[in-house]
């Protein structure tokens, strides 16, 4: 019997790992020879960030909890990497499976190989090229030092090709985040304040923000968000906000009309506001794939992105960090000429299931 550690820390890793577990449940039934351990790094360890999610989307109870808390990246990444370690020296795992860009992929990842421990990358290979974003450099560390890479797009194969990754160590699979909105699209439910704010389906736009160079100094994120109401055409905006955004807004103290502020939703309640929006302004990409499986307009506040499809295939557009863009961006959309986007190859609800067929594969050989 194989054992595979499933590492997951943040927010957009519950997403990603819970139709792995699903499927490696399966393979199980199936007597493939692999079992998992799911190891929560506690990277997100409030219930708004993390909990819920687990409850919402059918995830079981840690294996193992990290519980690194709080800090700075340095030093999350340090009690990641130092914990995880003495996981692995207990008990070794055969495969450290990691998923997307936080810093609990790199951490573990980097502790996993220094015990010997191959590593594979779920959503491996994807760059912005913005050295800006603590992503970016989690993204490079990780695949510099990555086994097998299981992608989303034939971009990031190309991005892997490029840095002299051999081909019979890129699986193109899909995109696991997406089979996780296929399933739970039936079960998307209204969130509480709904008719609270008199929200009607495409009668309202959502914000999220977090990126520092959006939310950390007050005149930029001040800025963003008046030309964001004053573009909406009278609609309301709803900003389910982020913690670290929420200190900002408070230090701010401004009220800006039809402007509404709620806090972080569960998985289910966010993608309904999300699927039944005129449109969504963000500056995270996760949510741009969303848009684009969903159809929903999205305004990017970035200057680039690591998933290029979701604006060659899908429904999002680069719109930048400065404000004045938002006008006739927003101006657009409203008068009806947004694109139309389509699905990109491979995001159909079957990425898991290709993951556990190659590591079948993999770990018998």
């Amino acid at each position: 019997m194989k054992c595979i550690d499933l590492i997951a820390g943040a927010r957009p890793n519950f997403m990603k790992i819970a139709p792995i577990i699903e499927a490696l449940k399966a393979a199980e039934a199936r007597s493939s020879g692999l079992r998992y351990r799911l190891i929560h790094t506690g990277q997100h360890y409030d219930t708004a960030m993390s909990g819920s999610f687990f409850e919402q989307l059918g995830i079981p109870q840690p294996d193992i909890n990290l519980e690194v808390g709080s800090g700075t990246q340095a030093e999350q990444a340090a009690a990641i990497m130092v914990r995880y370690e003495k996981v692995l020296l207990e008990q070794r795992s055969d495969l450290s499976l990691v998923v997307g860009d936080v810093t609990s992929t790199m951490a573990c990842s980097i502790a996993a190989r220094k015990c010997g421990v191959p590593v594979a990358h779920v959503e491996g290979g994807i760059r912005s090229g913005d050295w800006t974003m603590p992503e970016e450099i989690n993204r490079v560390v990780t695949d510099s030092i990555t086994n097998w890479f299981f992608t989303t797009s034939e971009v990031a194969n190309a991005n892997l090709r490029q840095a002299g990754v051999a081909e019979e160590r890129i699986f193109f699979v899909g995109n696991t985040m997406i089979d996780t909105l296929l399933k739970q699209m039936p079960r998307l439910r209204a969130p509480e304040f709904w008719g609270e704010l008199g929200l009607a389906p495409r009668r309202y736009f959502v914000v999220t923000l977090h990126r520092p160079a959006n939310v950390d100094g007050e005149q930029q994120l001040l800025s963003l968000l008046r030309a964001i109401a004053q573009g909406a055409g009278g609609l309301p905006v709803v900003f389910p906000v982020h913690p670290r955004t929420a200190k900002n807004l408070r230090a701010l103290e401004v009220q800006i009309p039809g402007m509404h502020y709620v806090d972080p939703q569960g998985y289910l309640e966010f993608n309904y506001l999300v699927k039944h929006a005129k449109g969504v302004i963000t500056d995270s990409g996760g949510i741009t794939e969303e848009t684009t499986v969903m159809g929903v307009p999205c305004l990017t506040l970035r200057d680039s992105t690591e998933r290029p499809e979701t604006v060659t295939v899908g429904t999002n557009e680069l719109i930048g960090t400065d404000p004045a863009k938002l006008a006739p961006a927003l101006a657009r959309l409203l008068a009806g000429q947004w694109k139309k986007g389509g699905i990109p190859e491979k995001w159909d609800g079957r990425a898991a299931e290709r993951i556990v067929v190659e590591l079948e594969r993999l770990l018998r050989a």
